[in-house]
């Protein structure tokens, strides 16, 4: 048996911890993260899943009408699935909504969202849209 001390390194610090050098400025709190905006399948899915849920319905009876499966409605509701129209103007249509009026409360909730967003922001510009432009 050898009497050989561990292979560990010793730190020896240069000055107590927390203490800075002679005219270092002061230590700032790192920057808080920006926040992202919103996903669309995110907006969409809240949209539906208030819909269902002020109608006091279960995500069967409307995947059921709206001829789409249960967990497939439910991933989209979370916002786990970005679906088609077909799928969307599907389930809009079992909530007694149209297409246009699932794509507009999807609007007015991201035009809420972001504009906390943008508020905080130097040099953000805001506008107002009377219209919505979706690109495939």
């Amino acid at each position: 048996m050898s009497n050989h001390l561990p292979n560990e390194a010793r730190v020896i610090p240069l000055r107590p911890h927390g203490e800075r050098p002679a005219g270092a400025p002061p230590r700032q709190a790192p920057p808080a993260p920006a926040a992202k905006e919103p996903l669309w399948r995110d907006l969409v899915g809240d949209v539906l899943r208030r819909e269902r849920l002020a109608q006091e319905r279960t995500l069967k009876d409307v995947a059921d009408e709206a001829r789409i499966s249960m967990p497939y409605l439910s991933e989209v509701e979370r916002g786990r699935k970005e679906a088609s129209s077909e799928v969307l103007a599907a389930a809009a249509h079992a909530l007694g909504l149209n297409l246009g009026d699932l794509l507009t409360r999807a609007q007015g909730e991201l035009i809420r969202v972001t504009s906390r967003y943008t508020a905080g922001r130097r040099g953000a510009t805001t506008s107002s849209h009377d219209g919505m432009c979706l690109a495939a």
